[in-house]
C-alpha cells in the first residue's frame, strides 16, 4: 500500500460526488496526519459537509479513494462501523440529553459494551469515574457537573457535545462549525480546548470566524467548488489571491 497512506490517519484522494448533476466534490484530495488539528475554511456549498458525510459513510462517492488509520477504507464500511473504528462528528447544533445532568450526559456516552444486558446491569467502574471526572476537566465542565444540561448556555451546550464525542475514545474528531453563536469569551476557551484535545488525536475544525482559526493557529485548507483552492497557513491561504477572490473578498 502506498507509504502516504499507511502514515496518514485520513486520507482522500480523487473524491468526487454529484447530486442531480451537481459536483458537490471535484476530485478532492486531503489528507489529515495522526494527532493533527486541521482548519478547513470555504464559502457556502465548497463541499465541506459532503466532505465530512463521505468520512463518516453518510454519503458514498462517485469516484476516489477514503482510508482512515492507514488501512481502512472507508468507501467500504456504513455509518455505525465507521463511527466504531473512532471517527466522531460534531454537527453545528449541539444535541445533548437536557433533562439529564452534565454527568449523565458523558456516562451514557462512554464507550462501552452496548448490549441490552450488559447496559441493564452495568454499574459504573473507579476508572470510568476518572475518566469522566478528565472529560468534565478538559471541557470546563467540572463545577457544573450537577447542572441539567438544558440549563447550560449554547457554548457550554457546545463542550459538553465536545465532551460526550471525547468519550467515545474517537482517533478523529470532526467538529462543524464549533463557535458560532459563542461569545467571545467562549469562541477563544474554544480555541484553547481545541488545541488541548488535538494533544491525544487527529481534530478536523470546519469554521467560518476568521479571528477563531488564527486563535488555532493551524494549517488551513480552503475549498472552493468542491476541490482545495489553497492549503497552508492562515496568512499563507489569506493572501492567496484565489481565496481572496472565492471566499474572503465576499
Amino acid at each position: 500500500m502506498d507509504q502516504k497512506i499507511t502514515n496518514s490517519l485520513l486520507y482522500l484522494d480523487g473524491v468526487s460526488v454529484s447530486f442531480d448533476g451537481f459536483k458537490a466534490l471535484n476530485s478532492l484530495s486531503f489528507v489529515v496526519a495522526p494527532g493533527e488539528l486541521r482548519a478547513i475554511i470555504g464559502p457556502n456549498g465548497a463541499g465541506k459537509t459532503t466532505m465530512m458525510d463521505i468520512i463518516t459513510g453518510k454519503t458514498r462517492p462517485d469516484t476516489g479513494t477514503v482510508y482512515f488509520d492507514g488501512q481502512i477504507d472507508l468507501t467500504k464500511k456504513d455509518e455505525a462501523d465507521i463511527a466504531q473504528l473512532g471517527i466522531g462528528r460534531k454537527f453545528q447544533k449541539p444535541t445533548v440529553f437536557e433533562s439529564h445532568t452534565v454527568w449523565d450526559n458523558i456516562e451514557l456516552a462512554l464507550n462501552r459494551k452496548r448490549g441490552v444486558f450488559a447496559t441493564l446491569f452495568y454499574t459504573l467502574t473507579p476508572a470510568d469515574k476518572a475518566r469522566i471526572e478528565e472529560i468534565l476537566e478538559t471541557v470546563r465542565m467540572t463545577a457544573r457537573k450537577d447542572h441539567l444540561a438544558g440549563s447550560l448556555s449554547h457554548g457550554q451546550k457546545q463542550w459538553l457535545e465536545i465532551g460526550m464525542l471525547l468519550a467515545q475514545e474517537p482517533k478523529l474528531l470532526l467538529v462543524d462549525e464549533p463557535v458560532a453563536g459563542m461569545t467571545d469569551a467562549e469562541t477563544s476557551e474554544t480555541a484553547i480546548l481545541l488545541k488541548e484535545i488535538a494533544k491525544t488525536r487527529s481534530v478536523v475544525v470546519v469554521e467560518h470566524d476568521m479571528g477563531f482559526i488564527r486563535d488555532l493557529g493551524v494549517k488551513v485548507t480552503c475549498l472552493a467548488e468542491g476541490s482545495v483552492l489553497a492549503e497552508g497557513s492562515i496568512d499563507f491561504v489569506s493572501n492567496d489571491p484565489k481565496v481572496i477572490e472565492n471566499y474572503l473578498g465576499r
